[in-house]
């Protein structure tokens, strides 16, 4: 068991016979009142998310993970396939079974594919930034500098992450998976 206050994005749990998957959970204290941990959650059976608010103190049972190294092959339509590094077996897993986890792959990117009780897969656990390039951005402003306002980058997977205005279409940029958002340009001598 254990405290609300002290779950992480990623962490499973289990809950009135339902697994959950913890997506963004924050520590929140209103000006009046008890602290809350407010809290975005997928069933991971259904494909549900919801906000929920709960308790700090509030207990709950983890589900006991393990992992494997895995490398992103392909999708065919909402199917999506993975390849473990080590056995080479292949699991398809559903794109409602990875929500928005689906905007960062890219081919043979290495995730770790995440089991419930060593057999149920639950999901992937991306790596913390990916590389993609730029599929549409409006044009750069001229004298435009990193302190700008920025605008919004369609990625080559659909993804749209606020970037800097000199950004130009075909670009390569460092995305964190964590927060959807802009880290740097891509290092040119990879």
């Amino acid at each position: 068991m254990v405290q609300a206050i002290n779950l992480k994005k990623g962490m499973v749990f289990s809950q009135d016979g339902k697994m959950i998957k913890v997506l963004k959970a924050n520590h929140h204290k209103p000006g009046k009142g008890n602290t809350v941990m407010q809290m975005d959650l997928r069933n991971i059976e259904s494909g549900a998310v919801v906000h929920k608010t709960m308790r700090p103190t509030e207990k709950v049972e983890l589900v006991d993970i393990t992992k494997k190294n895995a490398q992103f092959l392909y999708n065919e339509g909402d199917v999506y396939t993975f390849m473990d590094t080590e056995t080479y077996e292949q699991y398809e897993v559903s794109g409602e079974q990875l929500g928005d986890d689906k905007l960062y792959l890219m081919p043979n990117i290495e995730v770790q594919l995440e089991f419930a009780d060593g057999t149920k897969l639950l999901g992937v656990e991306l790596p913390s930034t990916v590389t993609m390039k730029v599929a549409h951005t409006e044009p750069g402003i001229k004298g435009a500098t990193v302190t700008g306002s920025g605008k919004p980058a369609t990625m080559e997977t659909g993804l749209v992450v606020q970037v800097p205005d000199f950004i130009k279409e075909g670009e390569e940029l460092v995305i964190n998976t964590a927060e959807g958002a802009y880290k740097s340009r891509a290092e040119s001598g990879k």
